[in-house]
């Protein structure tokens, strides 16, 4: 019964350890689980997309589909944007919605 007791007392600390100590103590997630990659270079810059089959399809109507990297620093979030806009007046004709981009951590 003492080992199951133990065993129980260890499986709490762990628990403590990994749900505050790794999320509220600076520099400790990045030295166990390593440091996020690095944005793009061109963040917060819309740029024609014209190499995609999205891009392709919607040249035929006239229009010009842009894209961007917008990276959130309060949610520390990094999202595409995409957008189209019309080819001789520039007007933007639609918006979709932000789809999150999954940065993957990179041991330094």
């Amino acid at each position: 019964m003492f080992y199951v007791f133990l065993l129980l007392v260890g499986v709490a600390g762990l628990g403590v350890y990994v749900l505050f100590i790794i999320n509220l103590v600076p520099g400790v997630q990045e030295e166990r689980m390593g440091v996020l990659e690095p944005l793009p270079p061109d963040v917060g810059r819309w740029k024609p997309d014209e190499t995609s089959e999205a891009a392709a399809r919607v040249r035929a109507e006239g229009l010009v589909r842009e894209v961007r990297h917008y990276f959130y620093e309060g949610k520390n979030k990094l999202v595409l944007q995409v957008r189209y806009k019309h080819e001789d007046s520039g007007d933007i004709v639609r918006v979709l919605p932000d789809e999150p981009v999954k940065r993957k951590r990179v041991r330094v």
